[in-house]
């Protein structure tokens, strides 16, 4: 008998381990970083976090790969080639950073607007803003305005807080689950746990999105709706629960706005808006006294049907707005299915099953509370229909009123902050009212007077010169797009180039590949990039980008500021911006470095905040012209937004020792958050777990915690008064009113009541020339463009074929293997095909981000990204086609901005096989070279 070798089966991976936050998406869970001789070894979850409790994704595990990535850069560059090319010679910090505070500073004494500063997904906004408003430019934002802004100012608008970040269900008490164009991307831990916690219960998942992948592959039943149109569904869907009575009648009337009286005057300047008394409160009729009352009045019984009559004209509640417009046949099944794609009695069944689990299986939890009105209550009732939406209703033209139409579902059932449905999660609930008016005032030397973005309450608020000039380049906060909260990113490049409303000097980006995956009209961005004008000159003079890896932006700088990894620096998830807080407690968590970097590249906030210090911003420099702090870890701890407030809730310093919430600076905080494993959480007390809006125990808890000043109460507000505000200014009345060829489309989209409309591209493009819809999809593995430089994770996903629906496979007559040329009325790509029988009929759909341009991420030039990957950014324009009115109509929602990506449509042809997928662009020299063939290394050694 030989000798059998001896295996280790169980190695020691590590000889340290730290604890942190994952970056490899927006979902922030906690990791354990394992080290064996200083090198990271490992990833994995953990278990003690609130937000993953152990569970890691792909991305999370692969993190390893990110920190390790051949792509990332390694010191400061400027560029020596024309734009694009990336021909770079490396510099040193001191002049870097020379460089560009010798570009920022003529700018600031002068014309501040004249740097635009917009961040990707950097998770560290609060701080981004504040030195944005420092410096004095209203030209701020990040990549909310092409991704997420429908839903989260649909929800802030109308419920106080939206889905995800600021909410999710409630995953204990549910006894029916709906999904509304929900990707694997984000979220994807909390989210798989919570599902699988669902099924444990036995409570049902309906998944409506034209894909069925992911989430929707496992939900019980799966509704492939037709992109665009799930606001009408929806509403039908409201159709047949007003028509069989089964909507909550006691909860509509404590706690929405739908007992409110509405001015029903057409002749008023106030038509529509709420009756209101002296002190300017919106008034309901009570039903003991049968009188007029405020809302919020101790002991008021609002009725839900109440009206008044005045000076002839008789004044209903906003309930009878609401039964009248939703109950129009328009909305019956029969009428809105076969634009749905979902058959009538589905829609009724669907309808019916909602009632069932909102009112035959209502739960009741035994824990006494108080509401607002001073009411005690013994108990807290529930309805258990939670939902949860993503960016599929929200990136369409119609996406705000479909994410409202949403909401108005929601509140109907009584399923909103009570057991079993949707709750907010700390600092919210938070009103629209209770958040910042907008700002951008911009004035040489001095900061701006308020935070760049806000949410308008009306025309007052718009970012508009008095002769109607926009204030900021994206034309954030205008006619064109009033309620635009989280910018226009994608408008920036396209308004920079040409000049309008007005020229700007220095882009700063930071973390936005909006060369490549994160514009639409990728090829028309480039070109905005590199235009010239007649002396030679780049129409935008300079570009300052900071990004940890050689991006495809990267090439288009002329000035690279790079950044560490995830795992090298400090990062803040505060709850001044987007937290990690879950319904029953408010959180915030740190990343710190685990590791130092090997290369000279620094963490880009401590960056700004030298660069911040060199320009002598407020906040940011000492009088003796010292910095203030010292490195972000500095700012982190010693910063405060107002007294006792700062980035982090946990171990602050109160007047006994250590507190939580408000108190002062603590020099061992972030020692505190380390030694947590990088986290800390405040339970929300018992009696204020559910009703918080209306709560007086979670009201004067969330005072006590800092998040909020004073009790604020407030009801959910489905009659819209800023809406209804800008659509009066549309019909000729206020002080402050739209341009003419924009009063039709506000005031038909602008409605107070949520309401669906066609997409606006309709209009534009000939739906019989392009009848297919084309959307897509991001996967679990992926996030962003990041994903695509990690050597594990391209071995999910290396390429991304367009999928198409049995019905075009057959008609094109296609099989494995084969291309199809895919035409929109902007353009058009070759690309390979694969065939998916779950999948909307009239709907294609790919991955998104998968392709990459040659030359960027270290990758080979014939690497599969490079030449199957691609993009359908490539055939969807920023602007609408020209339909001969004399203007170029922006292609977003009107009402917030939001790009409209899933309104794309196009036709198929059958193409030959090319060589390469197509639009073939050349490749950038790589400032980094060209990562090896496999990558190998050994810790511990």
């Amino acid at each position: 008998m030989t000798d059998q070798p001896r295996i280790d089966t169980a190695p020691r991976v590590s000889d340290e381990i730290r604890k942190t936050t994952c970056y490899m998406c927006a979902c922030r869970c906690g990791v354990d970083v394992h080290l064996k001789g200083g090198k990271v070894s490992y990833i994995e979850g953990n278990r003690d976090h609130p937000v993953n409790r152990g569970v890691l994704c792909a991305k999370g595990s692969a993190g390893i790969m990110q920190h390790n990535s051949p792509a990332r850069l390694r010191k400061p560059l400027r560029r020596t080639g024309p734009r694009g090319s990336g021909e770079f010679e490396e510099i040193s910090w001191d002049e870097a950073l020379k460089t560009a505070a010798d570009w920022l500073s003529p700018l600031r004494h002068e014309a501040p607007e004249k740097l635009a500063f917009f961040t990707g997904r950097d998770q560290s906004q609060s701080f981004t803003g504040w030195w944005a408003q420092m410096f004095g430019t209203p030209n701020y934002a990040a990549h909310g305005g092409f991704c997420s802004v429908n839903m989260a100012t649909a929800g802030i608008y109308t419920l106080g807080g939206s889905f995800w970040e600021f909410g999710s269900p409630d995953w204990e008490n549910a006894r029916l689950m709906l999904l509304f164009g929900v990707a694997e991307d984000h979220d994807s831990n909390p989210m798989k746990m919570g599902l699988a916690r669902l099924k444990e219960r036995g409570a049902k998942v309906i998944g409506v999105n034209p894909v069925r992948s992911g989430y929707n592959a496992i939900a019980d039943e799966w509704v492939g709706i037709t992109p665009g149109t799930d606001g009408l569904f929806i509403l039908s869907l409201v159709h047949e629960l007003l028509r069989a009575g089964r909507i909550d009648l006691d909860y509509l009337a404590r706690y929405t706005n739908a007992p409110v009286l509405l001015d029903c005057d057409p002749k008023s300047d106030t038509h529509g808006l709420f009756l209101r008394d002296e002190d300017g409160k919106p008034l309901v009729v009570d039903r003991a006294t049968g009188r007029t009352a405020p809302w919020d009045g101790q002991g008021v019984q609002p009725k839900l049907t109440g009206h008044i009559r005045r000076a002839g004209v008789t004044h209903h509640s906003v309930m009878h707005e609401i039964a009248e417009r939703y109950l129009d046949p328009k909305y019956a099944p029969e009428k809105v299915a076969g634009r749905c794609g979902v058959a009538p009695d589905r829609i009724r069944r669907i309808a019916a099953e909602l009632a069932r689990a909102a009112f035959d299986e209502a739960v009741d939890l035994p824990r006494p509370w108080t509401d607002f009105r001073g009411e005690r209550h013994e108990s807290m009732p529930g309805r258990p229909v939670a939902m949860h939406a993503m960016r599929g209703i929200s990136a369409h033209a119609n996406g705000f009123q479909t994410c409202r139409a949403l909401h108005v579902l929601q509140v109907l059932l009584g399923a909103v902050e009570t057991p079993g449905s949707f709750r907010f999660k700390p600092p919210y609930p938070k009103p629209a009212d209770a958040h910042p008016r907008p700002h951008a005032v911009a004035c040489p030397d001095a900061p701006l007077p308020g935070p760049h973005l806000g949410f308008p309450q009306g025309p007052e608020d718009l970012a508009l010169d008095a002769d109607g000039t926009p204030q900021r380049i994206d034309k954030a906060f205008t006619w064109e797009n009033p309620l635009s909260a989280h910018g226009l990113m994608h408008m920036v490049i396209s308004n920079a180039a040409a000049g309008d409303p007005y020229r700007i000097d220095t882009l700063f980006l930071y973390m936005a590949n909006m060369a490549w995956n994160s514009s639409m009209n990728t090829r028309g961005t480039i070109e905005m990039l590199t235009r010239q004008d007649e002396d030679g000159d780049y129409v935008i003079p300079r570009i300052i980008c900071s990004d940890a890896y050689s991006s495809e932006t990267v090439a288009y700088a002329d000035l690279v500021l790079p950044d560490t990894t995830y795992l090298e620096r400090h990062d803040c998830i505060s709850l001044l911006d987007r937290p990690i807080s879950e319904p029953d407690a408010a959180a915030d968590a740190i990343r710190w470095p685990v590791v130092e970097p090997d290369r000279d590249v620094r963490p880009f906030q401590s960056v700004l905040l030298d660069l911040g210090a060199r320009l002598g911003l407020p906040g940011m420099v000492e009088e003796d012209g010292s910095p203030t702090y010292a490195d972000y870890a500095d700012y982190i701890v010693n910063h405060e937004r107002k007294p006792g407030v700062g980035p982090l809730a946990g171990w602050r310093m109160g007047e006994a020792g250590l507190t939580h919430g408000r108190g002062e600076p603590n020099a061992a905080q972030l020692d505190s958050y380390i030694a947590q494993g990088g986290y800390f959480t405040a339970h929300v007390p018992e009696e204020a777990a559910y009703y918080k809006p209306w709560n007086m125990a979670y009201q004067d808890w969330a005072v006590e915690m800092g998040l909020a000043e004073a009790p604020q109460p407030y009801l959910i507000q489905l009659w819209s008064e800023p809406l209804r505000r800008f659509q009066l200014a549309a019909e000729g009345k206020g002080e402050r009113q739209p341009p003419e060829h924009l009063r039709g489309r506000i005031a038909a989209t602008f409605d107070a009541l949520p309401d669906w409309y066609a997409p606006l591209s309709d209009a534009h493009e000939d739906p019989a020339e392009f009848p297919i819809h084309a959307i897509t999809q991001r996967p679990m593995a992926m996030y962003h463009s990041w994903g695509s430089q990690n050597a594990w994770l391209r071995q999910i996903h290396g390429v991304n074929p367009l999928y198409l629906p049995t019905w075009w496979w057959e008609k094109l007559d296609l099989s494995e293997g084969d291309w199809v040329r895919v035409i929109s009325s902007h353009g058009e790509i070759t690309v390979p095909v694969a065939h998916m029988a779950a999948l909307n009929a009239d709907t294609v759909w790919t991955w998104n981000a998968i392709g990459k341009r040659k030359g960027a991420w270290a990758l080979d030039e014939k690497a599969p990204e490079a030449t199957k990957g691609f993009l359908l950014n490539h055939l969807i324009h920023e602007l609408l086609p020209e339909r001969g009115d004399g203007h170029r109509w922006s292609n977003s929602d009107p009402i917030t901005g939001q790009a409209a990506w899933f309104d794309l449509r196009v036709r198929l042809e059958k193409s030959a096989v090319p060589d390469e997928a197509q639009p073939v662009f050349g490749a950038l020299k790589s400032p980094v070279g060209k990562g090896p063939g496999a990558l190998r290394w050994r810790v511990g050694e």
